[in-house]
């Protein structure tokens, strides 16, 4: 299978942030693949923004070194890399200077493209002051699109003081907030299995399902990320955005057509549809966790404590979450959401738990048969699994086995596809919105998160130990076991 490309309009893509650690390890490389595949378009330019002073040599130099850890060995090759490089350049700019932006104006104006990105790679907090910046410079064209990293702010509050500073620059169609886990494969399939498939269709809802299970798994720490994970933790670092756009993923009903405001008005149905956990719900539906020092795949690591560098935290690496979405679909069906850091084995997955067959009619089985299982794997090896039961060959009897009906993308597509920051930067170019959140999208789920922020703090409830290498604490195992059901054990 040959995938076809799209060649897009002629563009300048800045990078705010372009030495920064996301620039070198996602956005340069993700753009050496779309060059490779002949989709960048021959006339676009890149420019890489950054505080230092430095010649042109010296930064072709380090984003080569820098960029060739994140390119497989096997795909690159000097003469694609020097295509890149001849669209490449550096300019030297504070992005909380005014002053600084006249060069990156002469720069841009300089026979400008038809398209222009501007990719905020920096703090949320500075996001206001760069656009105000743009647009006294007069760079902002109606061609122009602003693309947000997240997180956006801190809370409610937070998000919308800095999202109405970027508002003031730009329309909200001109606006990219990027969260790369809905420029997933599978998560963009997720759509297709379920609105292309009459069969999943049918009994995707509470008559069929018994529940769904969201895990982000990772078995990093915190990294150089100390303080800013610190002041934030888990429920804001990843609940608040990745595992809530998974669940409207799942959970949503199918938009008119595949555009980026039928898509998002679904999503956002699912949002205002959750239920608010309150403070007297909150011990019985959420547990916080932080890891302590342990082992992962025979290699000793540190705690949280040690990787932060303090003696006390109480910030949470590890969430559990039982959730309901009140609407017709899905009244009464329980979602649970799981993330945290130092876990067993990186992974993300999202698992339909079907309800068992209501009655057994298999003589000497001392159970009713397994009950079906489509298991979604979002990374890595990304596939789909559908888990039903079948006879084990041979005399004797009925003997039940469940066994896997599995696609798996790599197997099945027997070449490279794009990568998520790859589909996501093409998107901004195109213009296309529909993988990227909307403003009252982003206010939905934080209203939800603060019920929870606010209902740990009001109940006073800690975070509990758990083992580095381990599935977590054992308190998640718990959330689930009062209801009678486990967590799919990733194998």
């Amino acid at each position: 299978m040959t995938i076809v490309t799209e060649q897009l309009s002629p563009s300048d893509i800045v990078v705010f942030g372009g030495t920064g650690d996301l620039s070198l390890r996602k956005i340069v490389p993700a753009l050496y693949y779309r060059l490779k595949d002949e989709q960048v378009h021959p006339q676009s330019r890149i420019f890489l923004l950054g505080r230092a002073e430095m010649s042109r040599a010296e930064h072709l130099e380090s984003i080569r070194q820098a960029c060739q850890n994140f390119i497989t060995p096997a795909d690159f090759n000097a003469a694609d890399w020097k295509r890149l490089e001849e669209r490449l350049f550096y300019v030297q700019v504070d992005a909380k200077s005014a002053a600084h932006y006249a060069a990156l104006k002469t720069a841009l104006e300089d026979k400008p493209r038809a398209v222009r990105v501007f990719y905020l790679s920096t703090p949320a907090n500075i996001f206001g002051t760069i656009c105000q910046n743009l647009k006294t410079a007069g760079m902002i064209t109606d061609a122009t699109r602003i693309v947000l990293e997240k997180p956006i702010g801190y809370n409610l509050d937070s998000f919308n003081e800095i999202n109405n500073s970027v508002l003031e620059c730009f329309r909200e169609n001109q606006i990219y907030r990027i969260d790369h886990y809905l420029g997933k494969e599978t998560v963009q399939n997720l759509m297709v299995l379920r609105f292309a498939n009459n069969m999943f269709e049918r009994i995707w809802n509470g008559d069929a399902i018994d529940h769904v299970q969201i895990t982000v798994a990772e078995d990093i720490g915190i990294g150089e990320r100390a303080g800013y994970y610190d002041d934030s933790g888990a429920l804001r670092d990843m609940v608040q955005n990745h595992l809530l756009q998974l669940l409207c993923l799942t959970a949503m009903e199918a938009p008119a057509t595949v555009t980026a405001d039928s898509v998002r008005d679904e999503k956002l149905k699912v949002l205002r549809a959750l239920r608010p956990i309150l403070p007297e719900d909150i011990a019985h539906h959420t547990v916080r966790g932080q890891y302590r020092d342990g082992a992962i795949q025979g290699q000793a690591v540190r705690s949280y404590l040690d990787d932060l560098g303090k003696k006390e935290s109480d910030t949470e690496t590890f969430v559990a979450i039982k959730a309901h979405v009140d609407n017709w679909r899905w009244s009464g069906i329980p979602f649970y959401l799981r993330t945290g850091k130092r876990l067993f084995k990186r992974y993300s997955e999202i698992v339909i738990q079907f309800k068992q067959v209501p009655h057994n009619i298999f003589p000497g089985q001392e159970r009713s048969p397994a009950a079906n299982k489509l298991i979604i794997r979002l990374q890595p090896d990304e596939s789909v699994k559908f888990q039903m039961v079948t006879k084990v060959p041979g005399p004797g009897g009925y003997r039940l086995k469940p066994v896997n009906l599995n696609l798996s993308l790599s197997e099945e597509f027997n070449e490279r596809y794009p990568d998520a920051y790859e589909r996501l930067l093409m998107d901004i170019v195109r213009g296309n919105q529909t993988l990227f959140m909307r403003t009252d999208e982003v206010e939905a789920a934080w209203i939800w998160t603060e019920h929870l922020i606010n209902g740990w703090k009001k109940k006073k409830q800690k975070s509990v130990m758990y083992q580095s290498g381990s599935w977590g604490p054992e308190d998640a195992y718990g959330l689930m076991a009062r209801d009678g059901r486990s967590w799919h054990q990733e194998q």
